[in-house]
């Protein structure tokens, strides 16, 4: 009886310890591949081998990590260069970062677009901010303004522009708003009728929160590109959640402002139907 109870207990003791030792595999794992992705930044393209012989680990070892970076997108291969006469096999493989891999040890293009444009400003004054938001939003929407205007209906239009922006990175979407036959109804609500385009994403938003003539010059080419006047609803710049446009369904201006609220620079924002995004 002592003995099976010696057993059990035995067990136990190693089943909590497998169960306990997979955290620590999992981060022993995550640690070694970060390694792995740490030489290959610093001294590749190389191969598995020297990867093995610089850290100490078997060469299998490597390649399992190696792998789970080529699945991840965060490393590619190229043949090795030959040396000497050609010999029988296929040419060794060197490893080395993607622009994905590279990512997980971050950037600093934020940092250095925010001082470019504060070089710009102190220099070449607030006209040259302004030029180069302008041509900056133009060379991201100009490809896809065939695609854009093709229709006369805005909300039509604000939907091809959504699908432009998702291909730029915004990841953008459109919802319909208000109804057609409010006006018939209540007339003081015509002007929330139409259409909000939100953009769930915005690469340049650590850019745009010192520089707000990037949303000013984006807002200004939706309207263009949209054939209406538009109203930026919220800013993920200003901490919002999404980028919000509201779009009318009828060209021109809205019959009636909408309430505004102030935000830190002192600026206003208009909030009609409460600035939700889409």
């Amino acid at each position: 009886m002592k003995k099976t109870e010696a057993g059990d207990q035995a067990g136990g003791d190693m089943s909590r310890a497998g169960v306990n030792a997979v955290p620590s595999q999992v981060s022993a794992e995550g640690k070694t591949r970060s390694e792995v992705a740490r030489l290959l930044l610093e001294q590749g393209p190389m191969t598995a081998v020297v990867v093995a012989e610089q850290l100490g680990i078997s060469p299998a070892a490597v390649r399992r990590h190696l792998d789970a970076l080529l699945a991840d997108g965060e490393a590619e291969t190229r043949d090795a260069p030959r040396r000497g006469p050609r010999g029988r096999g296929r040419p060794a493989k060197l490893f080395l970062l993607t622009e994905a891999g590279r990512a997980r040890f971050g950037h600093a293009y934020d940092d250095l677009a925010v001082s470019a444009i504060r070089f710009l400003a102190e220099h070449a004054g607030e006209d040259a901010v302004r030029a180069f938001a302008e041509q900056r939003i133009e060379k991201l929407v100009g490809p896809h303004r065939s695609a854009i205007t093709g229709s006369s209906d805005p909300a039509t239009r604000a939907e091809a522009l959504a699908t432009a922006l998702t291909r730029e990175g915004y990841a953008a979407s459109t919802r319909q708003v208000g109804a057609l036959n409010s006006q018939k109804e209540a007339p003081g609500l015509g002007q929330n009728v139409g259409a909000q385009l939100c953009q769930h994403h915005c690469p340049v938003a650590h850019v745009a929160a010192e520089f707000p003539q990037l949303c000013e010059a984006e807002t200004e080419a939706f309207a263009e590109l949209l054939g209406t006047h538009v109203q930026r609803l919220a800013t993920i710049a200003r901490g919002d959640s999404a980028c919000t446009t509201h779009v009318p369904a009828t060209a021109g201006p809205p019959a009636h402002p909408e309430p505004v609220r102030t935000v830190p620079s002192g600026r206003t924002a208009r909030i009609p139907n409460g600035g939700k995004p889409a």
